[in-house]
């Protein structure tokens, strides 16, 4: 039971604070600590950890319940028209935040039509390029062909034109 009294003692010392906080800011006293009175120590059984507390708060009377409370706020007279005016006031932010938001999607909108747009014309430019190179290409292979084409019959009648003159000699030396 000594370390039971000991934590009473330190929430001695805890209640000596507030009553010197007391002194600069009265109007905190009865929040700072509560009172002993309303509070029950039990040690729990040791741990390797240390000593363990179980602290029960008993609940407030009647009489700390009212000394406990908080003090509620100066009432203020509000008229209707105040309320009225505050009212309209808070319409007005509404319907701003919503223009705001309104035109943040507008503007979000046109942007992803610009970028589709762009991504339509780019892949527009892109097939057409390939389709460009591709007929290129065709005509570049027509016209190797063509070449290659040409190359053999230039060979060929090259070859005609040698057994020609073989066959001129063959029949002079006969």
């Amino acid at each position: 039971m000594n370390t039971a009294s000991a934590y009473k003692e330190k929430m001695k010392e805890l209640s000596v604070i507030s009553l010197i906080c007391s002194c600069f800011y009265p109007e905190t006293r009865n929040k700072l600590a509560p009172d002993l009175e309303d509070m029950e120590v039990k040690p729990i059984n040791k741990r390797a950890s240390g000593q363990a507390f179980e602290v029960i708060l008993k609940p407030l009377s009647p009489l700390s319940d009212v000394a406990h409370s908080l003090p509620s706020p100066p009432k203020r007279d509000i008229s209707l028209d105040d309320i009225e005016k505050k009212l309209e006031a808070a319409e007005e932010r509404r319907k701003f935040q919503e223009s705001q938001v309104l035109r943040t999607l507008q503007e979000k909108r046109e942007h992803e039509r610009d970028v589709l747009l762009k991504a339509m014309e780019e892949n527009s430019n892109f097939s057409r390029m390939a389709e460009e190179k591709l007929q290129l290409k065709m005509e570049q292979n027509k016209e190797n062909r063509q070449a290659l084409l040409a190359a053999m019959i230039e060979r060929l009648q090259e070859k005609e034109r040698h057994a020609a003159v073989v066959r001129r000699n063959k029949e002079l030396r006969e």
